[in-house]
């Protein structure tokens, strides 16, 4: 009992001296006022010091991609700091490569705006937008995996390239709304409507309230967001590799590229454990019947039986990639799934020759 008690008051006192820490900062420092010079951009920006500069830059409407709540465990809010800036944290380490350390690279819910900063964003992050959109349609694809789709209100429509992201405001009751990242399932030419494809996740705080949603309710958003960059080459074949939930960027591509180029070679490889988990399987069958250069291959994972009468392919995903393509064809390839299907697939497309490779982890 005595040592329960002392534990308790070992607690209590630390979480005391850590709030103390928090109203002595807001409280008694004064940094003065500070100026952000935003590189390309003609006006600077002058706020109150204090604040992250993750929180500065959304209050200037520029909205960088953040899922953790500013706590730096996320990883996605990286921008350029040029000139001034603390040390990087040790948090940070975590996430920032060697290259990314060398170009001074942050993440930009640690840095605090405590003095005259000169930073550089992307083109992507000055041209992200925030949206409204309203709920037109909620299709369950499968048990666990709901398509949203939107009609744009405010602004009324969006520019994006094939597989990028937004990220959804989710409300929170009395407190700040939380972000959560879905890839856009549409294809580019729907500039008007977007769609996302939400799998169910157990406790998940986004995509409970997103599977909640129906007809009519509002979806607040911003982005769009993402490297991926499809070839404009019709010489150059296609290579989509989804697992799981990893087919909504797929389909963004897959759509978009068969839209503006009916004749070019685009593979789609799509992999689950079992035919429950499938999605859309008959979509993209009529597709290859349609587009005679649109290879669609799926592989069964857990159920041989499921994969016979499919007629897919039995195993992992990875596999039908070794079996089916040969080597040394100009190629570029995206690829989003689980982690461990992301190296397994990764070493294979390296085995066959193709280098120009975008990754998405689920």
């Amino acid at each position: 009992m005595i040592y329960l008690e002392a534990i308790l008051l070992l607690s209590g006192t630390l979480v005391f001296f850590a709030l103390l820490l928090i109203v002595a900062e807001r409280t008694l420092l004064d940094y003065g006022v500070c100026t952000i010079e935003i590189e390309g951009r003609k006006d600077p920006v002058v706020v109150p010091g204090g604040q992250d500069l993750l929180t500065v830059l959304s209050s200037q409407a520029i909205y960088v991609p953040s899922m953790c709540g500013r706590r730096g465990t996320c990883g996605h809010c990286k921008v350029t700091v040029l000139a001034g800036g603390q040390p990087t944290l040790p948090i940070e380490l975590l996430y920032l490569t060697g290259e990314e350390l060398a170009s001074r690279t942050r993440l930009a819910c640690q840095v605090k705006v405590r003095e005259n900063l000169r930073i550089r964003l992307s083109n992507a992050l000055l041209s992200a937008t925030r949206y409204r959109g309203r709920v037109i349609s909620v299709l369950a694809l499968s048990a666990e995996v709901k398509e949203i789709r939107l009609r744009l209100a405010d602004p009324k429509q969006i520019s994006f390239h094939p597989a990028q992201f937004v990220q959804v405001e989710v409300p929170v009751k009395e407190e700040e709304p939380v972000f959560r990242a879905y890839s856009i399932a549409s294809p580019v030419y729907e500039n008007a409507e977007l769609a996302l494809d939400v799998q169910r996740v157990p406790g998940g705080v986004g995509s409970t309230w997103l599977h909640r949603l129906g007809v009519g309710d509002v979806v607040w958003f911003t982005g769009p967001y993402g490297e991926f960059r499809l070839n404009e080459s019709p010489e150059v074949e296609v290579v989509c590799v989804a697992g799981g939930c990893g087919l909504a960027p797929m389909k963004s591509i897959v759509y978009s590229v068969l839209d503006r180029w009916p004749g070019r070679t685009c593979w789609l490889f799509y992999g689950f454990r079992t035919a429950s988990d499938a999605i859309q399987f008959p979509v993209y069958q009529q597709l290859a019947a349609r587009f005679p250069n649109f290879r669609f291959v799926c592989a069964v994972s857990d159920s041989p039986e499921d994969a016979r009468r499919l007629q897919a392919e039995s195993g992992p995903v990875h596999q039908a990639v070794d079996r089916r393509l040969d080597a040394d064809a100009r190629r570029q390839a995206f690829v989003c799934g689980p982690e461990e299907m992301l190296d397994a697939v990764a070493k294979v497309l390296a085995k066959k020759g193709v280098t120009d490779v975008y990754f998405d982890r689920l």
